[in-house]
């Protein structure tokens, strides 16, 4: 019948069907819940209708992945079972390094590292428990975020720390956001008209959550992100790099629980902890464009740590043909591209303001001249997921 993919978050699902060996999406949408005081909401687009917005009483992942798998078989207007049906999953600790069929053992596993990834994994493991009670049966596959970094340098994939801690616990950089940096690095070769092989870029993942990669000839050999996906750039509520003398400092002077900490890093720092106003992008620039400070405040810092994150891996690469911004933020602010270039000539990179403006998608943003070209690429993490689906029902 086809692939249905199931990203699922912490507040929402973002489900696709492609038919067969189809690239584009017949049937998709998704389901955004937040908690059982707020509404939630389902949203369809079928390919050449208009987008189509409804309540819905789903309000936990494993509702909202039956909801989804039951609203394209009604789109569909059939009830065959799928060929298969493939998770982004974001945490795969030492054991899972690439993608793979997904079995009891493995799901025993995942709830093992729920503790890595804790606004991820669990709705993960949730949308799969309701998967296989709606479709029974049918194969379902884990692509994992991590599998593109799992073959990192030692030099960058080794934290500096004892190291029975690399032996014996497998600390170590994962890295994140991987199915969204391998599509991109993928289709900035396809733009470029570029061999893979011979390019040198640094991917930027911005989103609610944020990471940059350097990529040298299709493999990544540095990432922002590490053992859990609160490292690195700064994010909508995570806070990213901060000093762990900090959190010594916090249990040991203030009192503050592991638990507690934990919390302020992940839900209530970055965009949100800094400007007090969102961690939705978009508000704290409305709100900064007001005279807000601290809103504004919030935006300089986000800009300069992915500024920062660009110069070092262009150290790291040895140079640079290209830099790429994709994701929601990445893909969609002109003002957060044009920040974060200015100041990075002297890395070749010249930006064209009329080409960043005009809602660039799969473009060339740079002037003519530009030594290093800047790119603004549409990932498309449900494809990147469908083809290893039909990658591993093949080999079965």
């Amino acid at each position: 019948m086809g692939i249905l993919v199931l990203n699922t978050g912490s507040s929402s699902l973002k489900f696709s069907f492609f038919d067969d060996q189809a690239v584009e999406v017949s049937v998709g949408g998704e389901v955004d819940w937040h908690g059982q005081d707020h509404p939630s909401e389902l949203i369809v687009r079928l390919a050449g209708q208009p987008e189509r917005r409804t309540p819905c009483d789903a309000h936990e992942p494993g509702d909202a992945a039956g909801l989804a798998i039951r609203t394209v078989k009604e789109a569909l207007d059939t009830d065959r079972k799928f060929t298969a049906i493939g998770h982004r999953i974001v945490h795969g600790g030492s054991r899972f390094r690439q993608s793979a069929r997904i079995d009891p053992s493995m799901e025993a596993e995942l709830g093992h590292l729920a503790e890595l990834a804790p606004l991820h994994n669990p709705p993960a493991l949730k949308a799969i428990e309701a998967a296989e009670a709606e479709e029974p049966g049918v194969p379902q596959v884990a692509v994992f975020d991590t599998s593109f970094f799992a073959n990192l340098p030692r030099s960058a994939a080794i934290y500096p720390t004892p190291w029975e801690w690399h032996e014996k616990f497998s600390i170590r950089r994962y890295g994140f956001h991987g199915i969204s940096h391998a599509y991109c690095a993928g289709r900035a070769a396809e733009i470029l008209g570029r061999d893979p092989a011979d390019l040198r870029l640094v991917v930027c993942h911005l989103g609610n959550g944020c990471s940059a990669s350097a990529i040298r000839g299709g493999v990544a050999i540095d990432t922002t992100m590490g053992f859990t996906p609160l490292a690195g750039l700064m994010m909508g509520t995570r806070s990213g790099d901060v000093d762990p003398g900090i959190l010594t400092y916090l249990m040991e002077e203030h009192g503050l629980t592991a638990d507690k900490i934990e919390d302020a890093l992940n839900h209530a720092s970055g965009l949100l902890g800094v400007s007090g106003v969102s961690a939705d992008y978009r508000k704290v620039e409305e709100a900064a464009n007001s005279g807000h400070d601290r809103a504004r405040l919030a935006l300089e810092i986000y800009a300069a740590r992915i500024r920062s994150a660009i110069g070092a891996f262009a150290a790291t690469l040895g140079g640079l043909d290209a830099v790429v911004f994709a994701a929601g933020v990445g893909e969609n602010s002109a003002t957060l591209r044009a920040s974060v270039c200015d100041g990075l000539d002297f890395l070749g990179l010249r930006l064209d303001p009329a080409r960043n403006a005009a809602r660039p998608r799969d473009l060339d943003i740079a002037e003519d001249d530009s030594p290093a070209r800047i790119l603004v690429i549409h990932t498309r993490e449900d494809l990147m997921i469908a083809r290893e689906v039909r990658r591993l029902v093949a080999m079965a």
